[in-house]
C-alpha cells in the first residue's frame, strides 16, 4: 500500500539558507531511492522559513528504510538546532 506523507517545518530565520540547502540535497538523494514515487519540496511565498514536503512511497517499509538513510539522519541532527520546532509529519491515505 502506498504511503502519502506531508511534512512541514520552519527554519530559524538566521539558518534558512543553510536548511534549504540541506533539504534540497535530501530531495536529490531521496529521488534516487527505488521505492520513492514522489518527493517534492516547497517553500513559503510570504514566509521563507516555511518548508513543506510532499512525498509518496511504495510502502510503509520503504518509508522506514528511507528514514534510515544517512542524509535523513544528518537532517535530523541539524533540525534540533536550526528549526523553530520539530517538523510536523502527516502519514496519509489517498481518498
Amino acid at each position: 500500500m502506498k504511503i502519502y506523507l506531508t511534512a512541514t517545518l520552519n527554519s530559524k530565520p538566521e539558518f534558512t539558507e543553510e536548511v534549504k540547502a540541506v533539504l534540497e540535497n535530501m530531495v536529490a538523494e531521496s529521488r534516487k531511492e527505488e521505492t520513492c514515487i514522489r518527493y517534492d519540496l516547497h517553500q513559503g511565498i510570504d514566509d521563507k522559513t516555511r518548508f513543506v514536503f510532499w512525498e509518496i512511497w511504495e510502502s510503509k517499509e520503504a518509508l522506514e528504510k528511507h528514514n534510515q538513510q544517512p542524509y535523513i539522519r544528518a537532517f535530523l541532527e541539524l533540525a534540533s538546532m536550526k528549526l523553530q520546532a520539530a517538523p510536523e509529519v502527516f502519514l496519509l491515505d489517498k481518498i
